[in-house]
């Protein structure tokens, strides 16, 4: 008599938040100039952007500022151009293409890889902007937010916001669609407002957290990682490869949107996240 078939082995995967969890900081902040200079911001932006840029790499969001800084997105890229966009950044953005990424996330990306899981990156960031990159990670899916266009320009409504819960919902989705048994499944975050991803598998780490994250972290008993090391992944890891410029062109949109809501946000917080 035949032995009975053996089970198949659920698929895993690790899923990643993107700034300050893969990338040193905050690469939208960068394009704050070229985007005054076509017209798409004002001055006094582009002077709070070094400030914001700061901020951003000691601090977090909380509910709260993430909704207004939601809401003020959707006002400042209502009637932008699309095309406008893509034509800036494809002049700005060839040299800064390759961001700098966190030795230690690029290696466990590469771990994971080899140990048979899919990478998944889930950002609230553009898809535009986040595509581009997990392309470049050799991310397997991508989750990130997506802005509503209309006749090339932006309507000023977001179609889907990758943001707390909303990102524990689409990776619950994922998991359906490709099989993934979400109890042997690893996250990646640095941020409080990530706790629902977190919470949706079953091996998570909190990577240089912020304060409220760490103490989740510690109370929990999850793992806390330290990524310090950033490098320019082109250079020091020859099997991740930059992306082409018709991938440079398409990351327009996203980092447009991303930039927009930043510069705003950390610029306008009172304090630093607990």
């Amino acid at each position: 008599m035949p032995d009975a078939p053996h089970p198949a082995t659920p698929r895993t995967a690790a899923f990643f938040d993107l700034d300050k969890t893969i990338i040193a900081k905050s690469s939208a902040l960068a394009f704050s100039r070229p985007f005054y200079q076509g017209g798409l911001i004002n001055r006094r932006a582009v002077l709070k952007s070094a400030y914001a840029q700061f901020v951003f790499l000691v601090g977090g969001a909380d509910h709260d500022q993430m909704e207004k800084m939601r809401q003020y997105l959707s006002t400042l890229t209502r009637g932008w151009n699309v095309q406008q966009v893509r034509e800036i950044v494809a002049e700005t953005l060839h040299g800064l293409i390759d961001p700098l990424i966190y030795e230690e996330a690029a290696s466990l990306i590469v771990r994971h890889h080899a140990a048979g899981r899919d990478v998944v990156i889930v950002s609230s960031s553009g898809a535009e902007v986040v595509e581009p990159i997990g392309a470049m990670l050799g991310a397997d899916h991508v989750i990130a937010t997506r802005l509503k266009i209309e006749d090339g320009r932006y309507t000023g409504e977001i179609e889907y916001y990758a943001y707390a819960e909303n990102k524990a919902a689409s990776i619950r989705e994922l998991a359906e669609r490709q099989g993934y048994d979400l109890a042997e499944c690893y996250a990646y975050s640095d941020s409080i407002t990530d706790l629902p991803l977190l919470e949706a598998v079953g091996r998570p780490s909190a990577v240089n957290p912020d304060r409220g994250l760490r103490k989740e972290a510690v109370a929990r008993d999850w793992p806390v990682l330290v990524f310090d090391r950033p490098i320019e992944l082109h250079r020091r890891l020859p099997e991740f490869r930059a992306p082409s410029r018709t991938a440079v062109v398409a990351v327009a949109v996203g980092t447009a949107m991303v930039t927009a809501g930043l510069v705003w946000h950390l610029a306008k917080r009172q304090r630093p996240v607990n």
